[in-house]
């Protein structure tokens, strides 16, 4: 929370810009350093480029913001879909807020399902990169929840390009106590 909410004052210079996310993305990577975590990323030959997607990120656990932190400077234009109790806890949701992510209310599907629509125009039209957890929710276990419609449709509304991106399981945390080992 301290590497996203610390650059605060400077992300109130352009609210909502993606670029402040570069900020935070910052912050955590100096945390990644020093809890002693190394992120390999394969596959970058296969980045989606010079189209706005939708990105597929499972999602295990809190330290899936660090691997967001990874990514966000490669996805030029990125931002995240989350669920709106994010906003309230704050300064953090200030941050998230600051940074452009999206907040959905996931108890009025209605309601979340017109923001997720609306959300395909602008992938589209500003070549955006939207990240989604497409579980739904943190999973740490060993297979994959099934997935929730919501990227797909976006997918389609905007008509551009699923780019799936898989993180190996944490095998250095103990899902059942939270603990880390080496």
């Amino acid at each position: 929370i301290i590497a996203a909410t610390i650059f605060i004052p400077v992300m109130l210079l352009k609210p909502k810009d993606y670029r402040n996310g570069l900020f935070a993305a910052w912050g955590a990577r100096q945390i990644s350093k020093a809890l002693g975590l190394t992120w390999k990323m394969r596959g970058k030959e296969h980045i989606v480029q010079n189209s706005g997607c939708v990105l597929l990120i499972n999602h295990q656990s809190a330290l899936d913001l660090l691997v967001l932190a990874e990514i966000w400077p490669i996805y030029e234009g990125c931002t995240v879909i989350s669920k709106r109790e994010i906003f309230y806890v704050w300064p953090f949701g200030l941050a998230c807020w600051l940074w452009g992510t999206i907040f959905i209310d996931r108890l009025n599907v209605e309601k979340a399902q017109k923001t997720i629509n609306s959300t395909g125009e602008i992938i589209k039209t500003k070549k955006a990169k939207l990240c989604m957890f497409p579980e739904g929710t943190r999973h740490g276990g060993k297979t994959l929840l099934p997935f929730k419609k919501g990227a797909f449709h976006v997918a389609i509304a905007s008509q551009t390009p699923i780019q799936p991106i898989v993180v190996s399981q944490y095998y250095f945390v103990d899902d059942k106590t939270k603990k880390f080992d080496s």
